[in-house]
């Protein structure tokens, strides 16, 4: 009676055979997962196993080239210019110096601000932001992104 259950081949890893213990002893002793396979296939297979069969990519290969601005809606707008006051369109908006007061225009919150306020704007901002309450939108990821960096700078000032 076949009780235990051995991979009928590597190409079919959910079908099984069934053998009991002795047969089953033999077949896993003599099967070989990288049978068949060059030495740079089995590199490039233990390489993807790495990240769990997912494709990735160097860390930096995908730079961020807009800046974010709240735009009252709990929304950011993803683009990296922005009409000037007057209207014309013509001067770009200007940025803030120092990576708190960046974070601090994220949350669209100004000094003097408590950890407690800084962590219900930070859940409010996610809630709105949160990709998988837009289907998986890429800018919505982006979003989020910066809002998690905004949070992670500004947590570091207000605990340190």
């Amino acid at each position: 009676m076949g009780e235990f259950r051995a991979p009928r081949s590597r190409s079919a890893l959910h079908e099984f055979l069934w053998f009991c213990l002795d047969h089953v002893r033999l077949y896993n002793s003599s099967w070989n997962y990288y049978a068949g396979m060059s030495p740079d296939e089995i590199e490039r297979e233990i390489r993807r196993d790495t990240v769990w069969q997912r494709p990735s990519w160097p860390l930096g290969s995908r730079t961020f080239r807009y800046q974010a601005r709240f735009n009252g809606d709990g929304l950011f707008d993803l683009d990296d210019d922005e009409p000037a006051a007057n209207g014309n369109g013509a001067a770009r908006h200007r940025h803030p110096a120092s990576p708190e007061a960046r974070a601090l225009a994220v949350f669209d919150l100004s000094e003097p601000v408590s950890l407690p306020d800084l962590k219900a704007r930070y859940k409010a901002l996610v809630k709105l932001n949160h990709p998988d309450a837009h289907g998986g939108d890429k800018e919505a990821e982006e979003r989020l992104k910066i809002i998690n960096q905004a949070y992670s700078t500004l947590k570091a000032c207000y605990t340190s």
